[in-house]
């Protein structure tokens, strides 16, 4: 009998999102009962005929038709939005994200973007060439940590990780959900999705972390940034489209907001004139609060785990739902 195929299409022009030889081999010895085959993107369709399991970063709908015998495709990524997860569910194809491994970067990420504004030192770089001595402008800004209050919204497994990291520097953490934990956890006070008014009005500094489906399109609007307390924080790491772009600038402008930290906007890359780029209240990452050296280690370790599961037929762990009956507040 033909031993059941993978198709694994991990392609990146870093090292740390490319599958290695190394992880490659490491598959092949922990499951010799299958054979491992891998594909560049451009070749997937043409490869997909024999594949049983698809573990990769892209998977475009029409991919469907070529690959007769596909049970489960596998992403590395937290999010599902670019994958065809009500496709692949119309044809009885199971897909699963990944979690567990992205909230250590990207809670690094925020802190140190939380930091950058607390301390000053975005205001420093800005102005260090032009200013002999700014320590009074600081003086009106900086904000202390300790006492401060956190409030993430779409508080999952990176929640978590960020409210520990939080927490650490001496922050109350709220974190906002659907469905909050029955007790209390990680020192997070969760309340639900119905209190996201009162929770941003006592934060200190406000995080995303909201995944992109139609209910939570942009959800941070005029009337939840006017909820927000006064010269709080605003820290976007979850989906460009789940904030309206005209509202929060116009809470910068204001002065409503101290300051907004944005890994991701709307369109990708922002034209170089466009008022978030050149706003002094903001700073931008290009979607790099995912960076990690291990990032791949550690998604080949949770495919590895749930491929395990699909063949003694167990549960699979990270299972999408279809967009429209997704939580609209959940975290990766």
């Amino acid at each position: 009998m033909r031993q059941p195929v993978v198709l694994i299409s991990l392609e990146s022009p870093h090292s740390f999102w490319r599958l290695s030889s190394e992880h490659e081999r490491a598959l092949s010895a922990a499951f010799p009962g299958l054979e491992f085959r891998r594909a560049t993107e451009a070749a997937v369709p043409n490869q997909l005929a024999d594949a049983h399991v698809y573990f990769g970063w892209q998977f475009a709908p029409s991919w469907l038709f070529a690959a007769p015998h596909l049970k489960w495709i596998a992403s590395p990524a937290a999010g599902t939005d670019h994958l065809p997860v009500a496709e692949a569910r119309s044809v009885g194809v199971a897909l699963t994200r990944s979690y567990g491994f992205h909230g250590r970067p990207m809670a690094e990420h925020a802190m140190g973007l939380v930091l950058g504004f607390s301390r000053g030192l975005f205001i420093s770089q800005r102005v260090q060439r032009n200013r002999a001595w700014w320590k009074d402008d600081l003086a009106e800004e900086f904000f202390d940590l300790a006492g401060a209050t956190m409030t993430i919204v779409g508080c999952g497994s990176v929640g978590r990780h960020l409210a520990q990291a939080a927490r650490a520097f001496g922050m109350n953490v709220i974190g906002v959900r659907r469905t909050p934990p029955a007790a209390s956890e990680g020192g997070i006070t969760w309340v639900h999705t119905t209190a996201v008014h009162q929770a941003v009005s006592i934060a200190d500094v406000v995080v995303n972390l909201l995944p992109a489906t139609s209910a939570t399109d942009r959800y941070f609007d005029h009337n939840l940034f006017s909820a927000c307390k006064p010269r709080s924080l605003f820290l976007n790491l979850g989906r460009a489209a789940t904030v309206d772009q005209p509202a929060l600038l116009a809470s910068l402008d204001t002065g409503h907001l101290r300051g907004a930290a944005l890994d991701v906007f709307d369109p990708k890359p922002l034209p170089a004139r466009h008022p978030l780029r050149l706003h002094p209240r903001v700073v931008l990452t290009p979607k790099s609060s995912v960076l990690c050296r291990a990032y791949m280690d550690e998604a080949v370790a949770f495919f590895a785990d749930n491929l395990h599961r699909y063949l003694s037929g167990h549960p699979l762990n990270g299972l999408a739902e279809a967009p429209d009956t997704r939580s609209p507040l959940v975290g990766g």
